[in-house]
């Protein structure tokens, strides 16, 4: 039993260490690996600000008190009160009580955890404190693939907004040389409204990418914990030095699959069950207690804290409820349909989690292949717009033809700027869909 106390006192004294989140657990190395000093001064940023990670953090320490309020119920109870007592009394012969009186009891109160029903309601507070601190790094590694996703994507928009700008310029020269035109009475004015209605084109499309990158600039700001007043500040990269300089895996070991917060918090929360499901059939077997009381009191002869003037007793015995109106069946039934709900979740986590690893590994196949293809096609508008370049200095096309020259190759640009980023992003989704052991 002295062993016993020991133990639960030496683990009181180290429950009273809250653990957070390891950033080696993260694998914040990964995002280093695009050789990008603003991505990693974010990342940082969003792990000391980030609100989310804070909230997840209280709920955690939670759990935890809660797991150190369930190991306190395990040890015995000590409890003392003053009270003062008034009475009348009869005198029996030479003996006297006194009338006014202080009284001063120490109690001691344990339930002896023969059957280890207590035992157990610990373990499964521990069980889903647990729980929580898995549930707090998928919380984590969420928030570091966002904010990595994000960054990205501003990285886009700046580059789209650079090249749809040039596109908006050879637009309103194609609008002049087209007036020039009209005036002479070479061209319509359908042909002119068009060429308006190319630049207006070009306007908007420009606004709209204005309008998506200040947008995904404030997600980045909320994201960091820092204002979204101060977008205009954010510093960054440019998207054509922004690479992955390590190489993605082209398959995942379920190892790996399997060791994903979300999967590991679902197996704890199930362990948990299986234990409630115990500790509700141990509810039908008695519970065994021990009562001692020592009472100091001045209604007695003698001193006040002497063996004469205190009474002292003890009291152990089982109890056993007779009838309780079908709550602890009732209870066990609960816990049962909680338990076998709490599976199906489990199984359930296994296949969403095995999905979106094979999901992620698709897209980075499948976009890493269209990406290359857009690259072929970049190549091949280059080419064309290089002999338009010669011939516009040999004279055989003119300006505007030229400049449309320009704009089929500004359009490729744009659109290998796009399948660029959405390789990357399906990078940032397999670190999430990995739980960060990428």
């Amino acid at each position: 039993m002295i062993k016993r106390i020991l133990i639960v006192f030496i683990y009181l004294l180290f429950a009273q260490i809250a653990f957070a989140v390891n950033k080696e657990d993260l694998n914040t190395s990964f995002f280093a690996g695009f050789n990008d000093n603003c991505l990693i001064y974010y990342i940082n940023l969003a792990l000391e600000n980030n609100h989310d990670l804070k909230k997840a953090g209280h709920v955690v320490e939670q759990y935890r008190q809660q797991a150190k309020y369930s190991l306190g119920k395990e040890l015995p109870s000590f409890s003392v009160s003053a009270n003062y007592l008034g009475v009348h009394v009869p005198k029996l012969d030479n003996f006297q009580l006194k009338q006014n009186a202080f009284v001063l009891p120490f109690m001691a109160n344990y339930e002896a955890d023969f059957l280890l029903k207590n035992r157990d309601k610990t373990r499964s507070a521990n069980k889903a404190y647990k729980a929580s601190q898995y549930e707090e790094k998928a919380v984590y590694i969420s928030l570091l693939s966002d904010v990595a996703a994000v960054y990205t994507n501003i990285l886009q928009y700046d580059s789209l907004i650079q090249k749809q700008e040039e596109l908006v310029s050879i637009s309103e020269k194609l609008v002049n040389f087209d007036k020039k035109k009209y005036d002479r009475g070479v061209i319509n004015s359908n042909q002119l409204n068009n060429s308006l209605k190319n630049l207006e084109t070009a306007k908007n499309d420009l606004e709209n990418y204005k309008k998506e990158r200040d947008v995904i600039l404030m997600e980045l700001a909320v994201l960091t914990g820092i204002s979204p007043e101060c977008i205009n500040d954010i510093q960054r990269g440019k998207l054509s030095d922004f690479e992955y300089a390590g190489k993605i895996p082209d398959t995942v070991s379920s190892d790996v699959i399997f060791s994903r917060p979300d999967v590991m918090a679902a197996e704890t929360k199930l362990e948990k069950a299986k234990i409630d499901v115990r500790v509700a059939r141990k509810e039908f077997l008695p519970s065994f207690n021990i009562t001692g009381v020592w009472i100091f009191n001045t209604i007695a002869p003698g001193t006040f804290f002497s063996w004469q003037s205190s009474l002292a007793a003890i009291l152990a015995g089982a109890s056993q409820d007779i009838f309780a109106g079908g709550r602890k069946l009732a209870a066990l039934r609960l816990q049962k349909a909680k338990y076998e709900e709490l599976f199906e979740d489990y199984k359930q986590t296994d296949l969403e989690a095995v999905k979106e690893v094979n999901t992620a590994l698709c897209f980075i196949k499948h976009d890493t292949e269209i990406e290359n293809n857009t690259k072929s096609k970049l190549n091949y508008e280059i080419g064309n717009y290089t002999d338009d370049q010669k011939k516009l200095s040999r004279g055989v096309i003119s300006y505007p033809e030229y400049l449309n020259s320009r704009s089929k190759l500004i359009l490729t640009e744009k659109e290998a700027v796009q399948t660029k980023t959405q390789r990357l992003v399906n990078y940032f989704t397999l670190y999430k869909a990995v739980g960060g052991r990428i």
